[in-house]
């Protein structure tokens, strides 16, 4: 019986959404399949052993009839009848040619059906001939932007994935081996474990006595494609989604330098040895050594061993060498922000727009995780391709929060809107009508390949307008896919200064946008952050983790988020009209 990983089987149906996206096929069909995709890959078990030992798919959140039918087809017998059908009908290269930055689904089809393109090389030529030029509405600077992007992705570093790939595989490697009798510590290290916005490799520590069954119980794990080096202490793998990891275990008296060794980053070791140096000692993974006579000193814990070296202990997300060893030394390190510190969120969609779920799911879901408010701010008109409101239609969808909330007290809701800042530099909606909204957030998605004058301008148009409260995701960068716009951000940041205007911290691992960079010089500035999870679907208020990791690598605290507040301090806060 063929076997399946949770990312072999969410990949299967994410590009189902994808070609059938192509094909131009319901909405509501796509995104299921979407869903299902995501559901799947962030799975805390494995689902082929819960279909294997005979449990209902269906109790999986976003996984319906069809989906768990095709799920049971796939595991049962290897193959899939509607992928099968489905892929005679579109070229499943289509969905390289999406990855493609300015190329979405119209455009990939009118590739294909009037050029014959169904490759990412197959473009990339028809491009550098001239040839996109006779596709309708596609002029020389759209073509060149198109080869631009190809080259881009070309020289993009490869190998690496985001931090909604790595964690969820990670915490199925940990529960593994937490499992493990002879395990008596267990972490993940290295830039997992300092949340840096991508990953490319996992590092896995373990403290016992005795190595041998926790080594083979690594090699086995249902994931594992290849066994790449096997010791007695340390085992590198290959998973089957491309990541490799490494595995060593280590005497548990030398957990502690061990560990802090290999959570890295490489510049605040080098800082920190430096400093034990200076004290007279070396420092290494195994222990701290004292250079006058050599004697040995052993710490169980990472605490003990800065607290030694005279410094506050230094959390992982934070070991970046930014400052920290000094502010650790003057006991000013910042207070680490907590997800349970974010009391609401402003930037979420329903199945008004682009959303996968109900406004009232999406209320119930942000009240089970102990929300006061949220507020639903779905597409504005001009994005078409994700079904953007217009003003009529946001008048609807205000009697439906309204009859929402008349039934769930338990939370506030708001009702806004994600605003297109248009290509042209004008805001998707009049000021009467943003009047109306409770909460506008503004953002870029069209036309992210203009100069830096004019994207700059575009926000900066938006930053200025008094019923603007918010800037979305400020960059436009899709990790791993899609590199930011050629923003001035320190201008958009200086003008969010002034005006009060909040910067959104999007905490979709796939945008992570502001940056830790950016949220550092934020904070420097005094700008308003707000961290947001731009759920589409209920599950997506899971990604907070990864928005909270990225604002402590920023330096951010609580003070300076503004959803760890109330929602009656944000209107006094944020209001400017």
């Amino acid at each position: 019986m063929p076997r399946y990983t949770n990312q072999e089987v969410a990949k299967l149906f994410a590009d189902i959404g994808d070609l059938l996206e192509i094909k131009g096929e319901n909405r509501f069909k796509i995104l299921a399949y979407r869903k299902a995709a995501d559901n799947i890959a962030g799975l805390g078990q494995d689902l082929f052993d819960l279909w294997e030992s005979g449990q209902d798919l269906r109790k999986i959140e976003g996984i319906g009839q069809a989906i768990a039918d095709k799920s049971a087809e796939l595991f049962s017998t290897g193959r899939l009848e509607f992928w099968e059908k489905l892929t005679a009908e579109v070229p499943v290269s289509l969905v390289e040619v999406l990855n493609i930055p300015d190329v979405g689904p119209k455009l990939a089809k009118s590739m294909w059906q009037e050029l014959g393109l169904t490759t990412v090389a197959e473009v990339k030529a028809a491009a550098q001939a001239g040839r996109l030029q006779t596709l309708p509405r596609m002029g020389a600077k759209s073509e060149a932007r198109i080869l631009a992007s190809i080259e881009a992705l070309e020289r993009r570093e490869t190998g690496r994935v985001h931090l909604g790939i790595a964690w969820p595989l990670a915490r199925q490697v940990m529960a593994v081996l937490d499992n493990l009798p002879d395990a008596l510590k267990v972490e993940v290290a290295g830039s997992l474990r300092r949340m840096r916005e991508t990953i490319g490799d996992l590092d896995f520590l373990v403290a016992t006595e005795n190595p041998r069954p926790i080594m083979a119980a690594f090699k086995d794990l249902a994931d594992v494609q290849e066994v790449i080096a096997a010791g007695e202490t340390k085992t590198s793998v290959r998973f089957k989604n491309g990541l490799q990891a490494d595995l060593r275990c280590l005497e548990p008296s030398r957990w502690g330098t061990a560990l802090q060794y290999f959570t890295g980053s490489q510049a605040h070791n080098v800082k920190v040895r430096e400093l034990a140096q200076k004290q007279g000692y070396s420092l290494n993974e195994y222990a701290l050594t004292r250079e006058s006579d050599g004697e040995k000193l052993m710490f169980d814990n990472e605490v003990e061993l800065y607290e030694f070296l005279g410094m506050d202990y230094i959390p992982p997300l934070l070991r970046e060498d930014r400052g920290e060893i000094k502010a650790a030394q003057n006991h000013t390190l910042p207070a680490l922000l907590k997800v349970g510190d974010i009391k609401g969120e402003v930037h979420c969609h329903s199945t008004w727009s682009d959303g996968a779920d109900s406004i009232e799911a999406m209320a119930r879901a942000a009240l089970a995780r102990g929300y006061e408010y949220l507020v639903i701010s779905d597409h504005s008109q001009s994005l078409g391709i994700a079904n953007g409101l217009t003003p009529e239609r946001l008048r609807q969808q205000r009697r439906e929060i309204d009859e929402v909330q008349a039934r769930l007290p338990g939370i506030r809701l708001l009702q806004g809107t994600e605003m297109e800042i248009k290509a042209d530099g004008t805001l998707d909606f009049a000021d009467e009508v943003l009047a109306e909204l409770d909460f506008v957030v503004a953002s870029v998605h069209t036309g992210l390949r203009q100069d830096r004058e004019t994207l700059t301008r575009r926000t900066l148009a938006a930053i200025n307008n008094p019923y603007v409260h918010l800037i979305g995701h400020p960059s436009g960068r899709l990790l791993t896919q899609r590199e930011a716009g050629d923003f001035d951000m320190e201008a958009i940041m200086q003008a969010a200064a002034a005006t009060g205007t909040a910067l959104e911290i999007n905490a979709s691992p796939e945008r992570l946008d502001l940056s830790d960079a950016h949220v550092r010089r934020a904070v420097e500035l005094g700008v308003k952050l707000m961290i947001n999870c731009d759920a589409h679907h209920t599950d997506g208020f899971e990604n907070l983790r990864f928005g909270v990791a990225t604002a402590n690598r920023g330096w951010a605290t609580a003070e300076t988020i503004l959803n760890t507040r109330s929602w009656r301090e944000i209107e006094a806060m944020v209001m400017k009209a």
